[in-house]
């Protein structure tokens, strides 16, 4: 089969396939509709697109003909009505080490972003959403459930179900700035399932950390050990962990690649224990996107930016990193993206690599893909809407 990238955007889910030698991007649905991320389930070829329409809110599209027709899914995401959690308001402190001081309180659960999508065998879809809720569909999305035990977990206050507010609870989940209602809310942002034992999930929360099932959603546990937060007072802390976004090897899943917000981590068993593999005197440290190659482990790829609060690319030209030996070095590949007046800012979703290709785009619409491992770039769309999530089928 061809290679075929899909993205997602804020005005419409776009697909992109080679046509006389040269990559073309069309729109292929959804238009002038916000994409958050789009993916082909590789189990059973159904396309799915998590859309949101921000007054009308967040809804799941299928397409069972390759992206031709698209049409709702037979089940759209909800909360039950007793799923509550526990939300915080930032306030400014000056006596506070941080300078914001943070206030509590239990809050009903509603869908505010639906925000990725990941697959297993067997009928097995998995949705992350913004307030930091998992759903779960066994019968190939005919039906969804919120992921109680995830939900309920102590490191966010345990079962609120009861609860009648926020009295003597505390939770170690923060926020995420992602949300299309303005909420400063948790929210999941990567879902990994093991393709060798499809009980064994990793989720990735912005703000918690990784955590890890292996026993299909049953029980959960951190999975956070050598991260630092070196910018908080319990730099070792379990929870609390701004991890951007997590990829592992497809055919070796004992490897593990995160973009953090304080740097580059890598895993080669299986998140038990992460080490910093940043390379902050090449600029290869902060970021939203990383992608692991699906053949060789030690094989991942990043577009770094300037830092959180100058999200840009770095001096204004623009580039991407790859690491051939678990981090141990970076090689800068720039052949063919702009060296200077670039201003891009790729997302946690928008940048993929599969069979020698990768690929990634910008908010600044600006779409590139490589076919040698990222030596050489062209350039394939200049004038797209804000790039979301990119993914080859």
């Amino acid at each position: 089969m061809a290679l075929q990238v899909l993205v997602g955007t804020r005005k419409g889910t776009f697909m992109v396939e080679k046509e006389g030698g040269r990559w073309k991007p069309r729109l292929a649905g959804h238009a002038g509709g916000g994409v958050n991320y789009v993916a082909r389930d590789p189990h059973t070829g159904r396309l799915w697109a998590l859309l949101g329409f921000g007054h009308w809110g967040a809804k799941l599209s299928v397409s069972d003909d390759g992206g031709a027709t698209w049409a709702d899914a037979p089940t759209q995401i909800k909360y039950p009505e007793d799923a509550k959690y526990l939300g915080q308001t930032m306030f400014e402190d000056a006596s506070s080490d941080f300078g914001v001081t943070w206030s509590t309180s239990l809050r009903k659960a509603t869908v505010q972003k639906l925000w990725v999508i990941g697959f297993g065998p067997g009928g097995a879809v998995y949705v992350g959403t913004i307030p930091g809720g998992l759903f779960a569909s066994h019968d190939g999305g005919a039906s969804f459930a919120l992921n109680r035990p995830l939900w309920d977990h102590p490191s966010r206050g345990g079962d609120l179900s009861q609860a009648s507010d926020a009295t003597g609870r505390e939770t170690k989940w923060f926020g995420t700035p992602a949300s299309e209602g303005g909420e400063f809310a948790p929210g999941i942002h990567s879902i990994a399932v093991d393709p060798n034992d499809p009980a064994r999930v990793l989720v990735a929360v912005s703000t918690a950390g990784v955590i890890e099932t292996r026993d299909g959603g049953q029980t959960w546990r951190s999975r956070n050990r050598g991260m630092l937060l070196d910018h908080t007072p319990e730099p070792d802390a379990e929870w609390g962990h701004d991890t951007h976004f997590i990829d592992h090897c497809a055919a070796d899943p004992r490897h593990v690649w995160q973009q953090n917000h304080v740097g580059i981590y890598y895993s080669d068993d299986g998140a038990e224990t992460w080490r910093k593999v940043s390379a902050p005197e090449q600029a290869v440290h902060f970021g939203f996107a990383i992608a692991a190659d699906p053949h060789d482990g030690r094989v991942a790829w990043v577009v770094p930016g300037r830092s959180d609060m100058q999200r840009m690319a770095v001096g204004e030209a623009l580039f991407v990193a790859r690491t051939d030996d678990g981090g141990a070095s970076w090689k800068e590949l720039r052949a063919g993206l702009p060296q200077e007046g670039a201003h891009d800012v790729v997302l946690r979703h928008a940048l993929a690599a599969k069979d020698g290709a990768v690929a990634f785009g910008s908010t600044t619409g600006n779409l590139y893909l490589s076919e040698d491992r990222g030596e050489t770039w062209q350039t394939v769309g200049n004038n797209l809407p804000p790039i979301y999530s990119v993914r080859f089928a």
